[in-house]
């Protein structure tokens, strides 16, 4: 297997565990990006750019992300909140009137972050027509009653997530969530990351590379546990529902659905711009931008939800907007932020360690959470930091 990039000293591991995850972890095309404090350690790639095809992969090769967008999206909202546009403790309702409806009046913005809101399945999906069009879905969410009393318990609002997210920055900034993004994060910044890609970089992202057609909803690891295998198979779950959100799923490699922005899932890049993303966020000591205050770093990683997930099934963690490290999405360590993507991708922080990391692939698995491609990285890159 031919890997091309460069690691520095000491994290040889991560490029052994790189080999290995085209040897015997069936990848066919990806790339690996680390940052410590703001410094590339990390710079990996290979196989193809498509899944099924034999053009190579290069260093600029990006992919959509599916949901590791929703930890881009919900850099967006904090901003705001730090930029004193936005109050996290706000109901919904007071930036958007008419989300109000049917029982929805004590939705805070802070329950859209932390998967609380009680929303994360529409009683009539979406066609994949209605869900390109950035009007339909804020309609449809603002339209439905919550599936709990909201701010009660937790689940991952696995599509409507993105729409909620996209109609609250509408609504402060007259500016979609890609459209605000690429104003004042990638674009200043230079980031190989879209949330929705527009036509003019269509040549530049030449570069995205085709990944495996949509699969349906799929356990959690490769083993799931019997309960979680039933919340999939069973079409009255919230699990299948929150999955079926739009029905049938887009094609992932139409250009309609990766210029649309949907900011639970479409969001797509480079492993680079994903991982100077994160690094972005946290600051670092070599004098680059640094996004997040202190202060939002940690509004991003305090736990404001964990214990049994009423959709996902099993126990997940959530800060606002991130997951957090733990037994459904081990990140790099118990301080970690990020998020990961339905089929492998995953991008995170980690401000003790100074560890921006990045991994995308064009081979999707049926994970969800916790990618044993990714893991066998991580796992990687705690060895090189002499991690426990």
């Amino acid at each position: 297997m031919d890997v091309h990039g460069t690691v520095a000293e000491g994290f040889e591991p991560v490029r052994e565990a790189f080999v290995r995850n085209f040897e015997a972890l069936g990848d066919r095309g990806a790339a690996v990006a680390v940052y410590r404090h703001g410094q590339p350690v990390v710079d990996l790639w290979g196989g193809t750019k498509d899944v099924d095809g034999t053009d190579p992969w290069e260093r600029d090769t990006a992919q959509v992300v599916r949901s590791a967008t929703k930890g881009v999206a919900a850099a967006v909202l904090l901003l705001l909140h730090q930029r004193g546009q936005l109050d996290l403790d706000a109901p919904v309702g007071r930036y958007w009137p008419e989300f109000k409806a049917r029982g929805k009046e004590r939705v805070l913005v802070r329950h859209v972050l932390n998967h609380r809101a009680g929303l994360p399945v529409l009683d009539r999906p979406l066609t994949p027509r209605e869900a390109l069009d950035p009007l339909k879905g804020p309609q449809a969410v603002a339209a439905q009653a919550p599936a709990w009393e909201p701010g009660t318990d937790h689940g991952y609002h696995a599509l409507t997530y993105g729409w909620l997210v996209d109609e609250l920055v509408r609504r402060v900034t007259g500016q979609s969530a890609g459209e605000w993004l690429a104003a004042h994060v990638t674009g200043p910044l230079g980031l190989d990351l879209w949330l929705g890609l527009p036509a003019s970089r269509a040549d530049r992202a030449g570069r995205v590379g085709r990944v495996e057609g949509a699969e349906p909803a799929g356990g959690l690891r490769a083993r799931p546990k019997p309960s979680v295998t039933r919340a999939y198979e069973d079409p009255e779950s919230l699990t299948r529902r929150a999955f079926a959100a739009i029905t049938p799923f887009p094609e992932q490699n139409d250009p309609a659905y990766l210029a649309a922005a949907l900011p639970a899932t479409n969001a797509v890049a480079t492993a680079d711009g994903l991982a100077r993303f994160y690094a972005a966020l946290i600051g670092d000591t070599a004098g680059s931008a640094r996004l997040f205050t202190p202060e939002t770093v940690e509004l991003a990683r305090a736990e404001e939800s964990a214990g049994p997930d009423r959709v996902l099934v099993v126990g997940t963690r959530f800060g606002l907007g991130y997951m957090l490290h733990g037994s459904a999405s081990p990140l790099l360590t118990p301080g970690s932020f990020g998020h990961p993507g339905r089929g492998g991708a995953l991008g995170l922080a980690d401000p003790e360690t100074g560890i921006a990391f990045a991994y995308v692939t064009n081979g999707l698995r049926t994970s969800v959470t916790a990618d044993p491609r990714a893991q066998s990285l991580l796992r990687a890159v705690r060895r090189a930091l002499d991690l426990p």
